[in-house]
């Protein structure tokens, strides 16, 4: 099994993402993950990624204005020339950060409509054709409603189905088993049914987002082992809150077996 640090949720010690590649590298990690570095230029991620001497997994869509709520455009009508630009900026920094896959925020919808899943399916059927061009894989994530109320995308069905329809590899699921569990539990059999649309996992426990040995509704020895011996054997990343320092918490690898 092989873990990536999230660099939105880890290391909140550190004051910005920039610090928190050389954080993750003194921790051993050897890859990571991150939401769009806001406030960074492309130069300055690319030297601090570099610097560490880490991979990068993966990067989220550049969304708009986090701080007030923004997260994503894919699926509002009349946003397309919008989410087409975020698309190519995203783009640009995943280049240069040697970053293979980007996550496709949907974006919030107060009432979703036929037109919100036509937009959000046409967005999508733009980006898989750019992105293979670039050899990268967009990926999709249902989130649960109580982390992000009115998030437009938390049906499994509903993104496997689109995924379905647009039948490209350069379009897959990300499972987090955080909004798994509360989407819709059963975990052991959803994650042998989603398996062959998945790109990439994530973990946290519930419902407080902390370390997977923390208190709270997972078995994540069990889910781990579960995840292995399904066939699953790329990248996990680590998309938690660390109660204290992020490092000190990072002994529940070892004590499952792992390393890093």
């Amino acid at each position: 099994m092989k873990f990536c640090a999230n660099l939105s949720f880890m290391f909140a010690e550190a004051s910005s993402i920039l610090e928190r590649y050389a954080l993750a590298k003194d921790a051993g990690f050897k890859a990571v993950e991150s939401g769009f570095p806001f406030g960074f230029s492309l130069e300055q991620v690319r030297n601090a990624k570099q610097s560490a001497g880490l991979q990068q997994i993966a990067i989220n869509l550049k969304t708009g204005d986090t701080t007030k709520g923004e997260v994503g455009v894919t699926s509002v009508p009349g946003k397309e020339d919008e989410f087409k630009t975020n698309l190519n900026t995203t783009i640009e920094y995943a280049k240069a950060l040697d970053a293979k896959k980007i996550h496709i925020m949907a974006g919030k919808v107060e009432n979703p409509t036929p037109k919100h899943w036509e937009t959000f399916e046409k967005n999508l059927l733009y980006a898989v054709d750019v992105l293979k061009g670039e050899n990268i894989q967009g990926l999709i994530e249902p989130i649960n409603q109580y982390s992000m109320p009115k998030y437009f995308l938390s049906d499994y069905g509903r993104a496997v189905d689109i995924i379905k329809r647009i039948d490209s590899p350069n379009l897959r699921l990300m499972l987090d088993i955080f909004h798994l569990q509360q989407i819709a539990g059963d975990i052991t059999h959803n994650i042998t049914k989603l398996l062959p649309y998945i790109g990439h996992v994530q973990i946290a426990q519930v419902p407080n987002r902390n370390e997977p040995d923390t208190p709270g509704e997972i078995n994540y020895k069990y889910v781990l082992e579960h995840l292995a011996k399904s066939g699953y054997d790329e990248w996990v990343g680590l998309e938690y809150k660390a109660i204290g320092n992020t490092k000190d918490g990072l002994t529940w690898i070892n004590n499952y077996g792992y390393s890093l």
